[in-house]
């Protein structure tokens, strides 16, 4: 790393729409910090990375240990440079029905998707704000919006997980801090999703998914917005998405 050094930092990383907001950060010149619990798993992700001419540096941590995320920006910020921008970008997208429910799921997918994302937020509010800047950007979903059968541990993780948001948006921007929800709206194309929901393309045709790539350009359009028009939400779903 150079002493001019900028990390990207996103949580949740994979094959998905967290590899693709990586890709589009190191483009312009930032490390990619990709954060998974594996942190081998995000070999590949980093190779692409570096072989496009971009840095990357994969971390295995536990987002859910305070600990954990306390010693990945203290790691970061004093061996790499200056966390710009942070992506919670966790899932724990399950389905389980009321009645079948354990407490052990329902408080694992709150740890995942929510608690998770306080303490990443609260991380990078600590270092940006003495900065005066930064983004801080939270990847939610159509259950931050409401709720369905079977996905009570799901939607309640990611409306508190939105409720974050706004209150770090309100107490955060008067301090130069760009704080943003990105609503996905629909499945993301990626394998898993034709292989274990094939009618989601076969009732809708091949746009019924959205694209990781077309969903990190907002991510780095948020990241680039002047402070006199920021967006605190931004929502995104295919075209032929139902809402």
């Amino acid at each position: 790393m150079t002493s001019d050094s900028r990390a990207a930092l996103v949580v949740g990383a994979g094959p998905g729409l967290g590899g693709a907001v990586a890709r589009r950060f190191a483009r312009e010149g930032y490390v990619a910090c990709v954060v998974r619990r594996k942190g081998d798993e995000l070999q590949p992700l980093c190779s692409e990375i570096r072989a496009q001419g971009g840095q990357a540096l994969a971390f295995g941590v536990d987002a859910r240990k305070e600990d954990d995320v306390v010693g990945l920006f203290e790691r970061i910020e004093g061996e790499i440079g200056p966390v710009e921008v942070a992506v919670h970008n966790v899932g724990a997208n399950v389905s389980f029905p009321i009645r079948e429910m354990t407490a052990r799921v329902y408080s694992k997918v709150w740890q995942m998707a929510c608690f998770s994302g306080f303490l990443v937020g609260r991380e990078a509010a600590r270092r940006m704000a003495p900065r005066g800047n930064g983004t801080i950007l939270f990847t939610g979903a159509t259950a931050s919006l409401r709720g369905r059968s079977g996905m009570a541990a799901f939607a309640g993780a990611k409306h508190a997980l939105r409720a974050l948001a706004q209150s770090m948006a309100r107490e955060l921007g008067p301090e130069g801090i760009h704080v943003a929800h990105v609503i996905v709206d629909g499945a993301i194309d990626m394998p898993w999703i034709p292989e274990n929901f094939p009618q989601i393309v076969e009732e809708r045709g091949e746009e019924a998914l959205l694209n990781p790539d077309a969903i990190a350009e907002s991510y780095w359009q948020l990241h680039t917005q002047p402070r006199s028009a920021w967006t605190h939400e931004l929502d995104l779903r295919p075209h032929v998405e139902p809402w």
